[in-house]
This record gives structure tokens, sequence and C-alpha cells, in this order.
């Protein structure tokens, strides 16, 4: 019990750390930048939607891209990905019938080799932007509320930045969704801290691809979309790529974005979490036995030695175990509350850890057997080094988000 007692208190000393000193990571109160007025000539914006396969959620998220009232000139190019199931001939219809927005519906050429499907859907789309000095990219399954375009080009313009994106507030209908969802924002803030993302000259960099809106000429001043063509975790790329250009990015919670992709049971969640946890690690074991450690002892240890510990009559083990289990609750909660969930289900974070742990040790299995970052029929091979993220702490591999994968 005496070493149940130091693994305990050092695991209690590690939240006091995050939860002081990690950038405020769970505070949820990074949203659009507020900014003095709107600008005086609004710039023209493109908006690329990538898509493979996504007739089942466009009716229910491209009305709401088309349906946006912009004051400048604004339209839409839809990239067809050599769809299967007439997402280009929905689009179309769905334009028609819709109104708004001029909408384009266009397919790019067979996806050569070192791309991924979804980059290689935007390269094309940027192709096709003409001269849009903004480009909103945004995912099929991504709905947005009225005023979502005016006000992120108002941020962006009025804030001076090259790069607006924020983190769509994901479906959290189902029990597994409520379960996994909150949590997965959760670490990956906890892996980039929004508030350190944010700050100028800072080296941690995201973005959440499902909605990034890009200044042109920031793009190609980082190498355009190619600079990152074999990125399975491309926002974070992206980011990067355009902060290494001495551009500025901002990334926050969104009030009117929202996927609509529903994940109704625990496999494909799963799915989801594990086709590219182990790109985030590198695809290093060396990596990927740091986390399994860090995330046993961040987030399993303290109900562990909690429970243990009053079992055994240990008062002082069960004390620092119900410490550490506090500050990890106390910490989840904002996030709870942002979804709109009960704070009382916080203390069951270390149950959702051990999911993301063994979703991360599945990606790295399903890697060594040549199936790793499989999404809709493709399979990619490991990209090349420089397209490669950077994992920043134990926390739970980091993914994109669940409304990212619509064109890989």
């Amino acid at each position: 019990m005496t070493v149940l007692w130091w693994v305990s208190v050092v695991s209690l000393v590690v939240w006091v750390g995050l939860a002081w000193g990690h950038g405020g990571f769970w505070r949820t109160d990074q949203r659009l930048p507020a900014v003095d007025g709107e600008p005086a000539v609004w710039p023209a914006v493109v908006v690329l939607v990538p898509a493979r396969d996504e007739a089942e959620v466009l009716p229910s998220s491209l009305p709401s891209v088309l349906g946006q009232e912009y004051p400048g000139r604004a339209r839409v190019v839809l990239v067809d990905d050599h769809s299967t199931d007439g997402t280009g001939a929905l689009a179309r219809e769905l334009a028609a019938r819709t109104g708004g927005l001029e909408l384009t519906v266009t397919t790019p050429p067979p996806l050569p080799e070192g791309w991924t499907g979804k980059l290689w859907a935007l390269r094309h789309g940027v192709g096709q932007a003409g001269d849009g000095e903004w480009l909103l990219l945004t995912d099929a399954d991504i709905a947005h509320r009225p005023g979502s375009l005016r006000a992120l080009v108002a941020a962006g313009e009025g804030a001076g930045l090259d790069l607006v994106s924020q983190m769509a507030r994901l479906r959290v209908a189902s029990r597994w969704e409520r379960l996994i969802v909150p949590a997965f924002v959760y670490f990956f803030a906890q892996l980039y801290p929004f508030r350190r993302a944010n700050r100028p000259g800072s080296r941690t960099a995201a973005a959440a691809g499902g909605c990034s809106l890009v200044r042109r000429a920031a793009l190609e001043r980082a190498g355009g979309v190619a600079a990152i063509r074999g990125a399975v975790i491309d926002d974070v790329s992206l980011a990067r790529a355009v902060k290494r250009t001495g551009g500025r990015t901002w990334l926050g919670l969104a009030d009117r974005v929202d996927s609509v992709r529903p994940y109704p049971g625990l496999g494909p969640l799963w799915r989801m979490v594990s086709r590219s946890a182990y790109a985030q690690l590198r695809y290093s074991p060396l990596l990927l036995a740091g986390t399994v450690a860090g995330l046993a002892l961040v987030y399993l240890v303290p109900p562990v030695a909690a429970v243990a510990g009053a079992a055994a009559g240990s008062w002082r083990t069960a004390g620092a175990g119900l410490a550490a289990w506090a500050v990890m609750a106390g910490t989840y909660a904002p996030m709870l509350r942002y979804y709109r969930q009960r704070v009382t289900a916080a203390p069951l974070l270390p149950f959702t850890a051990l999911l993301y742990l063994l979703m991360t040790v599945d990606s790295a299995v399903q890697h060594w057997r040549g199936r790793g970052a499989a999404w809709k029929g493709r399979t990619y091979p490991r990209p090349q080094p420089h397209a490669q993220p950077q994992p920043h702490s134990p926390a739970p591999a980091h993914t994109e988000q669940p409304a990212e994968p619509s064109a890989e």
C-alpha cells in the first residue's frame, strides 16, 4: 500500500500542475474573438466542402451553409471525392431546393500517391476558388447556424488573424456519445491548450478541421495544401504550417457550428478514434508505451488508490486518490457544462480515459497489421516526416474531431 500511496501522491501533484499550469486547458471561454465593428469592405469568401459518400448527412448540413447571409461575395464549392452514393447529385438538388449561396460541385482527379483523400479534395477545391480572399474549410457533416460565416470573417479581419478555427459542437444524443464526445474535446484541449495555441509566438499550434477559415495569402505562404498533403491529422498540421510561416492562428469552441454526424454506438466512435491515434504518436512504440503509462498514472491511479486505500483501511492512500480524482473531475466539469451534460458525470472520466487508452493501443495494433489510418475504403501509409504531428503531453492521442473524416 505504501507504493500505491506514493504513486497516488505523484498523480495528485501532476493534476494540480495540470490544473494550474497547463494553459488553462480545462476552461471553455475561448470563443470567437470580440472585435470592434465590422469590416468596411467585406472580403470575398469561398466555402470549400470536401465530401466522400456523405449523402446521409448532407441534407442536415449543406442547406445551412448555402443559407448563410454574407454582406460580401461568397460561394460554395463542394468537392465530390468520387462518391458512390450520389453525394454530388444530392448536393445539386439541395442547392436548387434551398437557394442562397451559389454552389459549384466538382470532382478531383484520382487520388495520387502521398496524399490523403481530404487534402487532395481540398487542393482541388482551392484551385476552383478563384479570387476568394478567405477560404472556409468545412466538413460535409458540419451545420452552420445563421450568422456563422459573417462572424468568422469579422473575427478574422478585426483581430488580424490568418486562421480562425472553431471546434464544432459534436452530437451527444446517444449514451456512448454522451460518455465519449465531451471527453474527446477535453483531451484535445489538454494536448493543445487553446489559450496557449492562440498566443502569438507560442510553439503550440492547433486547429479543428471541421471549421477553419484561412486567409488565402497565408495558405499560399505556408506552401498551400501540398505542404501537408500526407497528414492524417490535417487540422493541426495546417495550423502549424500557417504559424510556422508567420501567420496568426486562433482556435476556440463553437456556438454556431454543429456536427450532425451520428455515432450511435461504441463501434463507430472506437473506429473514429483508433484509425489515426497512432499517427499522433509518430508511429513510435516508445511514445505509445509512454502514453499508456501516462494515462494510467494520471487517470487510472486516482480511482484505484481511492477504492483500494479505503478497502485496506489506508486512509492516506484513499485521501490522495480521492483528492486527485476530485481535481480531475473539477477540470472536466466545464466541458460537460458546455455540452449541456450533467456535471455529476465528471467522476466517470477515468472509465472514459481507459477506453481511449484501449483505442490508442488498438490503433497501433491495426497499424502493425497494415490496416491503420483507414477510412471509407482507403488505407493510408505512414506520412512523410514533414506532415507528422508532434505530441505535447501524455494525454490520450488526438485524432481528428469526429466531424473531420468526410473526405478521407
